[in-house]
């Protein structure tokens, strides 16, 4: 497309015509620059990765209703079955609250370092957060835009010119 939306003629915005002067958007996993003119089969995308995604998490529920069979099997008692269905419960709501948050705001990274193994058992929580933020926008898009926009807007007062010099500036008498 045009350089003026930063998509730099391509749906990844990797090549094409040279940029625009100025701030350039931060490309999105799976979209590129594509969520800033929503050009380049950004609509497309959004439906693929919200139903794969939400394919994904059905999938894992299942691999973990496998597990809970396995248990089951193995005898190991109400306590232990009972303590995995919680944690997992637990850990997936945690993930799906971090990885919703982190579409509003920028994570802490030494919180997310921290949270790691948690956010890894909780993956069936993250997954869905990122099929249901998908319904509505590109994850992440509403955060970079705002950024975007601000930079453009800094970059733009920035570079305004002046015409000529104050000081030379005749005062009405």
């Amino acid at each position: 497309m045009s350089a003026e939306n930063g998509t730099n003629g391509t749906p990844d915005g990797t090549a094409g015509s040279p940029p625009a002067a100025g701030p350039r958007p931060e490309p999105l996993r799976f979209y590129g620059t594509t969520w800033v003119g929503h050009d380049g089969g950004y609509a497309a995308r959004r439906t693929g990765l919200a139903l794969g995604s939400a394919v994904a998490a059905v999938a894992a529920c299942l691999v973990l209703r496998f597990a809970y069979q396995g248990l089951r099997i193995a005898e190991v008692g109400g306590f232990v079955t009972g303590l995995t269905i919680v944690m997992f419960a637990v850990c997936s709501a945690l993930a799906f609250g971090h990885t919703w948050g982190g579409y509003s705001q920028r994570p802490d990274p030494e919180r997310r370092s921290s949270l790691r193994g948690l956010l890894a058992v909780g993956f069936v929580g993250s997954l869905c957060a990122y099929a249901l933020r998908s319904l509505f926008e590109a994850p992440g898009e509403k955060l970079l835009r705002a950024e975007y926009e601000t930079a453009r807007e800094q970059y733009e007062r920035r570079t305004a010119r002046r015409s000529g010099n104050p000081r030379k500036k005749k005062r009405p008498a």
